[in-house]
């Protein structure tokens, strides 16, 4: 069984275990409001998540200096109020809007699924996210974990090979010994290249009704499922 050769379960973060969709449209609408904003609120969330992975890119590639998804969000953040002809907001009501990545909701499945995996394995969330944006998420979520993988520590962010391997070291596991848990076909891929056991979990919805990629999972992986809650019928029986 799968759940004999696992001791650990590793987590992304933004979509997997988050509605960062629903979550940043939200808050962009309500700062919207409070600005006095005609914002498409929809259009800019997307188009802030959309900013996410070249971003990163660039800095793997040596374009951008090493930094956190933190900063990164307040770059975007500036290109999309350009883009978007925001005006009269100053960098105090931006900075505090740059945080709402610290306030994502968790999808409904997550926190009882989880609970139900706590004991059997070590539990981690394993995410391009710096840690303080990982760590306020997590406590405003009412989630505990064992410890924390951020890019931010392992010094590279995914897919990037090394951190990965930077993540298996963390854990003092093999890397067939973790099971890396995510919605995106990409990431699991590349953990998956690296020795990682994989477990995708549908999120139909992540970006919307429309959404037309990871609607199924690639080629290759352990366990496919719709819910943390199926993950934990999964391993534990």
């Amino acid at each position: 069984m799968l759940a004999d050769r696992v001791r650990a379960l590793t987590f992304d973060v933004f979509g997997t275990l988050t509605d960062w969709r629903g979550s940043i449209v939200r808050e962009v609408g309500a700062f919207a409001e409070v600005h006095g904003l005609e914002l498409d609120a929809e259009a800019f969330a997307l188009a802030w998540r959309a900013g996410y992975g070249p971003a990163m890119r660039r800095v793997e590639e040596g374009e951008l200096p090493r930094q956190t998804v933190d900063s990164l969000h307040r770059a975007i953040l500036d290109e999309l109020v350009e883009r978007f002809d925001v005006s009269g907001v100053d960098a105090t009501a931006l900075d505090e809007l740059n945080s709402a990545w610290h306030r994502l909701e968790l999808w409904p499945d997550v926190r009882p699924g989880l609970e139900r995996l706590r004991g059997h394995f070590v539990l981690a969330p394993f995410s391009n996210g710096n840690v303080a944006l990982l760590e306020e998420l997590s406590a405003r979520a009412g989630l505990t974990w064992d410890t924390v993988l951020s890019a931010e520590t392992l010094g590279h962010f995914k897919p990037h090979p090394a951190a990965y391997q930077g993540a298996a070291r963390r854990l003092v596991l093999d890397p067939e010994q973790v099971l890396m848990v995510a919605a995106h076909n990409r990431d699991l891929d590349g953990a998956r290249a690296q020795g990682f056991r994989t477990a995708f979990v549908q999120r139909s919805t992540e970006y919307g009704p429309n959404q037309t990629m990871d609607l199924e999972p690639s080629p290759g992986v352990d366990v496919a499922v719709s819910s943390i809650g199926e993950l934990a019928d999964a391993l534990l029986g």
